[in-house]
């Protein structure tokens, strides 16, 4: 990701949570604040480079992964580590 889309990202994230990483955030959002972060992240990232995941928590988390961008997603069944 360039630099510059890498800060806009991270602000606009950090707006909405809290940095826990490098490029991890955690937020709490109801669903319009996950409708406007999703589409704002969206926009600002290039989909041909840039990889963006968000990761619902709660039941059923394994259907719950949803991916922008170039990387493929992971494996849900196999093990994730953070």
């Amino acid at each position: 990701m360039g630099k510059t889309r890498l800060r806009k990202v991270a602000k606009e994230c950090v707006n909405y949570g809290q940095r826990v990483q490098n490029s991890v955030f955690e937020c709490i959002l109801d669903a319009s604040q996950l409708l406007m972060l999703k589409d704002r992240l969206t926009t600002l990232i290039n989909d041909k480079e840039d990889s963006l995941r968000f990761y619902y928590l709660g039941n059923n988390y394994r259907t719950k992964v949803e991916h922008f961008g170039s990387k493929t997603s992971y494996d849900a069944e196999g093990t994730l580590m953070i």
